[in-house]
């Protein structure tokens, strides 16, 4: 009796498991980003400026609730509060400071069709003209001629 109880046992077993595979679903499918990341200073930077922030609306709402509580809390608060608004104002510059710096240092992408880079193929392509010509003349000077091709 107890080898049949667990023959169905087993049974029943293999069942639910099969119904739970068949039921599976991942908690999540990963998506391609639609924007690529921020770069480690820029991040380092916003998530610093948001945490001020935070503390400077903190700091506000106490101020006004211990204003209308009329506490005596009320006038280091607000105090506390402008100080900290100018320190948000500076951490929000600085995201935007750091931002073009980064830029600016390691480059932005460029699209293809980019006038800019059409330019400066032209002038790089003048400047290797320029200098192989300027190559050239230093050549013949060296060789002792007078920028004939042959002597009398």
């Amino acid at each position: 009796m107890q080898g049949a109880a667990s023959g169905r046992g087993a049974v029943g077993r293999g069942i639910a498991a099969h119904e739970e595979q068949a039921y599976y679903r991942p908690l999540w499918i990963e998506e391609p980003a639609r924007r690529r990341r921020l770069p480690d200073p820029v991040r380092t930077a916003a998530v610093r400026a948001v945490l001020v922030i935070a503390v400077t609306l903190i700091q506000a709402v106490t101020a006004f609730l211990s204003t209308m509580a009329e506490s005596w809390l009320a006038f280091p608060m607000v105090l506390s509060s402008v100080a900290s608004t100018v320190v948000a104002t500076w951490a929000v510059l600085d995201v935007w400071v750091t931002r073009q710096v980064w830029n600016q240092r390691n480059g932005v992408v460029s699209e293809p069709s980019s006038t800019a880079r059409a330019l400066r193929r032209e002038r790089r392509r003048a400047r290797r003209q320029a200098r192989s010509t300027e190559r050239a003349q230093e050549r013949i000077q060296r060789r002792g001629g007078a920028g004939r091709l042959s002597h009398p």
